[in-house]
């Protein structure tokens, strides 16, 4: 897996390549501790190099949509291939996050 950030119109930008699992998980939960307790906390996770993704992974996204909140921020996914798509329909997470088609749709998403 591989992460890159940057920041578009004051709103934190992820985006994470390859799978999204309990090997690789530990360097976006760190990007996100840090990222999440900053104010704003408003970050796009781009997941649309991403082919799996687990439970363990799931738990961290889980964990900054709660820390950003707690910073008056949010989290929104976009670019989710079908494979990552289904795992966050069958655990009803695509109720609890925005989830946009592209990076500009997010931002535009967390802006409003």
């Amino acid at each position: 897996m591989a992460i890159k950030s940057n920041v578009v119109n004051n709103i934190k930008v992820l985006e994470i390549s390859g799978s999204f699992d309990i090997y690789t998980a530990s360097s976006v939960r760190e990007w996100l501790d840090q990222k999440a307790s900053e104010i704003p906390a408003n970050i796009v996770i781009d997941l649309s190099d991403v082919h799996f993704i687990d439970s363990t992974a799931l738990a961290i996204l889980i964990r900054g949509m709660k820390q950003a909140r707690e910073q008056d921020g949010d989290i929104c996914l976009c670019g989710l291939q079908q494979p990552v798509r289904m795992v966050l329909e069958l655990t009803r997470l695509d109720k609890v996050f925005e989830i946009y088609s592209d990076q500009n749709e997010a931002i535009i998403g967390l802006k409003i």
